[in-house]
């Protein structure tokens, strides 16, 4: 166990302030105790204290909508077409990208990003993977390297008919075995790559596993342009008449090509939206609203990067265009993924997953003006420890559970062997 020593504890959902001495069980999904006197309660082990005086300690965050896949590609040359719409820069860019993978790539994308996230503050991680020729135990080699570094998870494979049927079927076949043995949801990648039938069986799939469908929805127009001349209906009516939305654990992703119907749609089924802003302005496809939407928010960060407090930021700032977002909806939004995993029982987002900043602000901070902090004062870099379903994963900022710059020397090498086969 960890105990936390004067600590300002502030509780995620009703921002009570209190300083405590924070008692931390370790294992999946235990809980918190506050106690009166930390140095008794460990004294034969007091490498097991951590001196908070000062500090900031909540509970850490999650994101909603990552791509491990895409950990190798900061830095790497211009693509060979320079892309002039959405469907190019998927084309010439990630498509170009993820079929280049190898399982050695898939390793170190993920604990690089596993690493990424810890120290940012985040300890659960939902991610939507592609490697269209290395499908075959793909997803366990990301749940391994997550564990390795100490973040739980919800996986999938992106499904897609893009490649041929054959490697969409390796796709449902790698679902349905991760599936058997884990917790994770049906990745398909958006409607204008996915045919009739891949959509049913992968539909029956969620249905038969008691899980979620993950899909990027609308992102483009031209997602919704192919629907129509395809199927006579627009993405989200399709997507609905199958039953991808049935399941209160399915994620839909970007959403923002959406009409009035197709948001009543949403908001009257049990399914989730996963905004992810910085993305958006980065491929130029347009700005998110939650307007009709629902309650159901959350964010994600699209692989751009792993900070959720960044993410949050741009989609209060961003939102003031087209959204109805405010203070306190970007708290919730941000802090959704919570509700999300917890309403439908996934492990591993318990109470005992917490972050401590080592925020300085030149003003007060109470309960009453939380958001205007959270907005406008927090930042990844105030990150001091993360814990981990109990366990120190982030100490004094140095990971605990792994070599940092072994990994990130190794990913080096890793990374030059990708760009130099996307290149051929």
């Amino acid at each position: 166990m960890i105990i936390l020593k004067n600590a300002t504890y502030i509780d995620w959902q009703s921002l009570n302030f209190s300083v405590k001495n924070i008692l931390v069980e370790k294992g999946i999904d235990k809980g918190i105790t506050f106690i009166d006197d930390a140095d008794t309660q460990l004294s034969d082990n007091s490498n097991n204290i951590i001196d908070c005086t000062g500090k900031i300690v909540t509970k850490s965050f999650g994101v909603g909508h990552h791509h491990v896949y895409s950990a190798l590609s900061r830095g790497m040359g211009a693509p060979k077409k320079n892309p002039e719409n959405f469907q190019e820069v998927l084309k010439y860019i990630w498509w170009t990208l993820d079929k280049c993978l190898d399982t050695e790539m898939i390793e170190y994308s993920a604990l690089t990003t596993a690493i990424a996230c810890a120290k940012a503050g985040s300890t659960f991680v939902i991610d939507h993977h592609a490697s269209p020729f290395a499908v075959e135990s793909s997803l366990e080699i990301i749940a391994k390297a997550f564990e390795k570094v100490g973040i739980s998870h919800l996986l999938c494979y992106e499904i897609s008919d893009r490649d041929g049927l054959d490697i969409a079927t390796k796709g449902l076949k790698e679902t349905e075995s991760y599936l058997k043995n884990n917790q994770g949801l049906v990745g398909l990648h958006a409607s204008f790559t996915i045919g009739n039938k891949t959509l049913e069986k992968a539909v029956s799939l969620m249905k038969d596993a008691s899980s979620g469908i993950h899909i990027h929805v609308a992102e483009d127009l031209s997602d919704q342009a192919h629907c129509l001349k395809t199927y006579g209906k627009r993405v989200v009516n399709r997507l609905n008449d199958f039953g991808a939305l049935n399941s209160s654990k399915t994620i839909l992703g970007h959403c923002l090509h959406l009409d009035d119907y197709e948001r009543e749609i949403i908001k009257e089924s049990n399914a989730w939206v996963v905004q992810n802003m910085e993305s958006n302005l980065n491929n130029k496809v347009g700005y998110f609203s939650g307007e009709g939407l629902g309650d159901n928010l959350l964010l994600g960060t699209d692989g751009m990067h792993s900070d959720m407090l960044q993410s949050a930021k741009f989609a209060f700032f961003a939102g003031h265009h087209t959204d109805n977002i405010g203070y306190d909806t970007a708290y919730q939004r941000f802090r959704n993924v919570h509700n999300y995993l917890s309403k439908n029982k996934f492990k591993g987002d318990g109470e005992n997953n917490l972050v401590v900043l080592d925020y300085k602000s030149p003003t007060l901070l109470t309960k009453d003006n939380f958001y205007g902090h959270f907005l406008f004062g927090f930042n990844s870099a105030m990150i001091t420890d993360v814990i981990s379903d109990g366990k120190l994963i982030v100490k004094d900022r140095i990971m605990q559970t792994v070599d940092e710059d072994e990994i990130l020397n190794k990913s080096h090498e890793v990374a030059s062997k990708l760009w130099k086969k996307m290149a051929q």
